[in-house]
């Protein structure tokens, strides 16, 4: 496997479109420095992560905040070039990374002493010029691993203190001057070091160990193994095979593009071989891919970052989350089938098909970690702990059976480098994003915005979901899927939660909507890396993945409609919603592709009735449930007397 640290990490692949162009290769001396930043890293984040004290060391919360952004954002430096054409650190990149280590080793240092004094609020000249020099470097650092319009945000939001008075109507928020607004952003609770950075110090950082040590041991190889004995005889099977193994992997990783890079170079060319055209394979690699980070029970960066704004544990958010997710899936599964029903197109050949049995065998504490990492979180609630836990044990089991993983103790090196690489990036970005909040924050126009929103549209429901898709559709194809949940969650959420929606669903329609825009074009980063994998044109591939993937689209309306969908109810109400939108779901599959289960394939008349009663099923309302199914009846009722008249069928 490889050891790019982007292939398995908990970032957004938003950030990362091509992971190979936007980290150097650390070689000699960086590669070193790299590496004992990272143990250093990771052993202080063990440290507080299980409140070990080792050697005495117990740092406050915001003192180990400052400590994690200095170490990992040194790292940022070093692995991330100031521009893309650089392929190796320079001189520049060593200075800067000294500077923001130093700065928050600093700060840390005195981390009791700022808080007791309140320099947020007022400090001695020095410490303001260092508030200035460590808000500069954080911009640095975000412009280094995120694209272009995320630091003109950054840029744009960290300075709008400094104008917010000038600003008009809901916009208008508190004015600050230089020295306050740097001092905010750095020994603030709210910015910087505010709730997304905490997030990630005190959960993701786990995760996101756990996601390269999975890839680098052969995860990605195992679920690709263990789908493929599964599903891979079945007619259609290597798109279920790429549906499954993407998924599996996916839930666990949390990163659509960098998903498509790893499983779908495999999976796309074996699905053209087995006829499905390029631009279907590449659309169907490209939805499973980003499909991963809505199922349980990892789901990316900004599932964490939801149950801290929420205030609720995680296990809340994944329960919640856990329906639609299979939906979604469900409606890829349904899909591929039907379309190599249609098209007569069989499976894997025998011979290709690994034996179940011997996949299980080889790679059975794969399994064992992932039952595990789901018990840690929904059972006992150790949300911080648990990723290492489960990531020690796959080291330790990876290591003696060396023989047939590959793996071995000389490669820990390149993995805790690989690890140090991923966090940075992570930490980098957060960071930066923090700025956002902060600014919003302080000037108090996040509360301005909701309250403003609800007059404007007068509370209607229709409109504020409008404003919410539209909204993170836009930023979604620009920012990354936290920073672009993290800021909706400050200035629209609260908006959608006024008018009575559940909060819950209010946030994971945010989320869902953020997540959209990597299988829709123009940017649709996810399918863009599956389009270059099946040599295949990019817009088509998107086009086409928008269609395989539109329940993306459909369902967080749905939950909001119908809360019964993320948990919310009684389990009555729960069942039948479910019931109903698992029909929905198989009636749009067979509208899309043209087939059905004992009827074949279907005319154009009655793909339409079929889809339009999905889309009625799909209301949550008796009525329109009433009507969806009788629709849905009477169109295959009629396709299958068409059939059976002689001649040819309209298909």
């Amino acid at each position: 496997m490889a050891s790019n640290p982007d292939t398995a990490a908990d970032v957004d692949a938003a950030s990362v479109a091509d992971p190979e162009a936007r980290s150097v290769r650390l070689t000699g001396a960086a590669f070193w420095v790299v590496f004992v930043l990272s143990t250093i890293g990771l052993l202080i984040t063990i440290n507080q992560v299980f409140n070990l004290g080792l050697a005495g060391f117990r740092p406050i919360s915001t003192g180990y905040y400052y400590l994690t952004i200095g170490i990992f954002g040194a790292i940022g430096f070093l692995a991330f070039p100031a521009r893309r054409s650089h392929g190796s650190v320079r001189w520049f990149d060593w200075l800067l990374g000294a500077a923001i280590l130093g700065l928050a080793v600093w700060m840390a240092s005195r981390a009791q002493y700022i808080i007791d004094r309140g320099w947020n609020l007022d400090a001695p000249l020095p410490a303001t010029l260092v508030a200035g020099a460590f808000v500069l470097l954080a911009l640095e650092a975000v412009r280094r691993t995120g694209e272009a319009i995320l630091f003109v945000v950054c840029v744009f939001f960290g300075t709008y203190p400094l104008y917010a008075d000038h600003m008009p109507g809901f916009l208008w928020g508190q004015q600050f001057d230089l020295g306050q607004t740097v001092r905010e952003h750095v020994y603030g609770l709210e910015s910087i070091i505010g709730i997304p950075v905490q997030v990630v110090s005190d959960t993701l950082i786990g995760f996101i160990v756990f996601g390269v040590v999975l890839a680098n041991t052969g995860g990605s190889a195992f679920f690709m193994n263990f789908a493929a004995s599964l599903m891979g005889r079945t007619r259609g099977g290597p798109a279920k095979v790429a549906i499954v193994s993407s998924g599996l992997f996916g839930m666990l990783s949390g990163s659509p593009t960098s998903n498509v890079l790893t499983t779908g170079t495999l999976t796309i060319p074996t699905m053209k071989r087995c006829g499905y055209e390029s631009s279907y394979a590449g659309a169907i690699e490209a939805c499973a891919s980003t499909g991963g980070c809505l199922m349980p029970p990892v789901m990316g960066a900004a599932a964490f970052i939801m149950a801290s704004f929420l205030n609720v544990p995680y296990a809340e958010v994944v329960t919640a989350a856990f329906i639609p997710a299979v939906l979604f899936y469900l409606a890829l599964l349904l899909q591929s089938d039907f379309y190599a029903a249609r098209h007569g197109l069989r499976g894997i050949d025998e011979t290709e098909v690994p034996s179940l049995w011997r996949t299980l065998v080889s790679g059975w504490y794969y399994i064992v970690a992932l039952v595990a990492l789901t018990a840690m979180l929904l059972i006992w609630r150790v949300e911080g702990e648990a990723p290492f836990w489960v990531s020690v044990f796959l080291l330790v089991v990876a290591v003696l059976r060396t023989r047939s993983t590959g793996f071995g103790l000389r490669d820990i090196a390149q993995l805790v480098v690989s690890t140090g690489q991923a966090v940075a990036q992570l930490i980098c970005l957060i960071a930066g994003i923090g700025l956002i909040v902060g600014a919003m924050s302080i000037t108090g126009v996040a509360n301005a915005f909701s309250r403003e929103l609800v007059q404007y549209a007068g509370s209607s429901l229709g409109l504020l979901l409008a404003a919410g898709a539209l909204t993170s559709f836009i930023l979604g194809m620009g920012m990354t899927a936290s920073a672009c949940y993290i800021f909706l969650a400050i200035v629209l959420a609260p908006a959608l939660v006024q008018v009575g929606i559940d909060p819950m669903a209010a946030h994971l329609y945010i989320f869902y909507w953020g997540i959209v825009s990597f299988i829709t074009p123009p940017v649709a980063l996810a399918a863009i890396a599956a389009a270059s994998i099946a040599k295949a044109d990019a817009m088509r591939v998107g086009f086409k993945a928008l269609r395989v993937g539109c329940l993306l689209l459909l369902l967080p309306v749905l939950f909001v409609l119908q809360p019964a969908l993320i948990m919310k109810g009684a389990p009555m109400l729960v069942a039948q919603s479910v019931a109903t939108a698992t029909i929905a779901v198989i009636l749009l599959a067979a509208a899309f592709e043209g087939y059905l289960w004992r009827v074949g394939a279907l005319a154009m008349w009655a793909r339409v009735g079929i889809g339009i009663a999905g889309l009625l099923l799909f209301v949550p309302e008796g009525r329109t449930d009433l009507m969806g199914a009788g629709l849905a009846l009477a169109m295959i009722a009629a396709s299958s007397l068409a059939r059976r008249r002689p001649g040819p069928t309209n298909a």
